[in-house]
């Protein structure tokens, strides 16, 4: 049997796990001020006279306020004179205000007026609509139109180039509040491999996970993919998931969040002995995962990596491209308040890679049929290269051997 896997149960790990929050230290306000200056001058250098930022992760990581996005405009506007104007329903007036961690001006609209057409009061100056404005890129489809309807003879463009220029590469705020997360989350799996057994279900696992991440502090799982066997050759699961038997692989992949920002951790092991042909596959898996690492440089191309873990895949006469078995998808993606952000280790990708930028680093190997292997580790980029934010995974007989103690336990 690997070890580490199987041999105790839900009840006796959620009792040996304790909270792992203590010490974290929030975003300050004077580096949400300091992203705000850097949005504005990005905006002056783009010619757009205003942005436009939704409800989301954009209004979050510019201004601190947390507010999920719906079908009625909630979002922010930055001026080219630095000015803040939030936009909210007149009936969320006080509940946004409490939310509100940056200062500024707040606007609101009946139920019945139009939304648009107050942002595009904010953004005029003395009657004039601007040349161009900015937007959010994550704004649906609707609210473009709807703003792009009340300022006509205005440019609507998309932000994207101003939000990633400041969302790619992290603060060592943002990065301490990334590894706590990461923490956390590799003690969760390493708990969650003991209370294997066979004929336990997706769901039963899965709800562990969940308990395992509030029981260290956090609000649960963000997200969870639990998968034995056979299905562990796709890589975000199948309808009908199988029970846990002897000899399967098991492939779990999990995280959660710290302030906003997220983990995502996978680990493949044996449920038994290992086979010669998922121990050959584990250990290209591995192989993989390290070149693309050793290869993380600052100035190279984002897709430099990515061809870095699939030449040594290719080599082990997988693939080639994206066939199966072999790595169907990219190595890897940005990270940080959104689980998927940019930019990706993914040929064409030619973002040069610049210290602060995070990813993940996950080169997955699928055998349809049998089996399939993912290693998923992050990193942020160095000066001299690249640093892991957990070490990956030992080996196929021992995957959680030398895991550290968990910080910022309370007993």
């Amino acid at each position: 049997m690997t070890t580490g896997v199987g041999g105790s149960d839900a009840a006796t790990e959620l009792e040996a796990i304790r909270p792992m929050l203590a010490g974290i230290e929030p975003i300050a306000d004077s580096e949400y001020r300091a992203r705000l200056a850097r949005a504005r001058s990005l905006l002056a250098d783009s010619g757009a006279e205003a942005l436009y930022l939704n409800a989301g992760t954009n209004l979050r990581y510019f201004t601190g306020t947390v507010w999920p996005p719906s079908e009625r405009l909630v979002g922010a506007v930055l001026t080219a004179d630095g000015e803040l104007h939030y936009i909210a329903p007149a009936f969320e007036r006080n509940t946004l205000t409490g939310f509100m961690v940056t200062e500024g001006e707040l606007h609101c609209w009946e139920e019945h007026e139009d939304p648009y057409l107050l942002v595009a009061s904010i953004v005029s100056v003395e009657g004039r609509a601007p040349g161009s404005l900015a937007v959010d890129e994550s704004a649906p489809f609707f609210l473009v139109d709807g703003l792009c309807r009340a300022l006509p003879d205005t440019r609507v463009l998309a932000a994207t180039d101003i939000t990633r220029s400041c969302r790619a590469r992290k603060s060592a705020a943002e990065l301490a509040l990334m590894q706590r997360a990461k923490d956390i989350t590799l003690q969760i799996q390493r708990h969650t491999a003991r209370i294997l057994r066979p004929g336990i279900t997706t769901a039963e696992v899965t709800e562990f996970i969940h308990a395992a991440h509030r029981a260290a502090g956090t609000r649960g799982s963000y997200f969870c993919i639990v998968l034995f066997g056979p299905d562990s050759a796709f890589p975000h699961g199948v309808a009908a998931p199988k029970a846990l038997e002897e000899g399967d692989m098991v492939l779990i992949d999990t995280g959660c969040q710290v302030e906003g920002y997220i983990s995502d951790i996978t680990r493949s092991y044996v449920f038994g002995d290992p086979t010669e042909r998922q121990r050959e596959i584990w250990a290209t898996e591995k192989a993989a995962q390290q070149a693309a690492f050793a290869a993380v440089t600052p100035g190279k191309p984002c897709g430099t990596i990515d061809a870095a873990a699939r030449g040594v895949i290719e080599g082990a006469g997988l693939g080639p491209e994206y066939r199966l078995p072999g790595l169907p998808h990219r190595t890897g993606h940005g990270i940080g308040l959104d689980i998927h952000e940019a930019p990706y280790l993914v040929r064409g990708d030619d973002t040069p890679l610049v210290p602060g930028m995070c990813f993940s680093n996950e080169p997955m190997i699928c055998v349809p049929g049998h089996f399939g292997v993912r290693l998923e580790d992050h990193f942020h980029v160095t000066e001299n290269g690249a640093q892991w934010f957990t070490q990956p995974s030992a080996d196929i007989d021992d995957p959680f051997r030398d895991i550290p103690p968990p910080p910022g336990s309370a007993a």
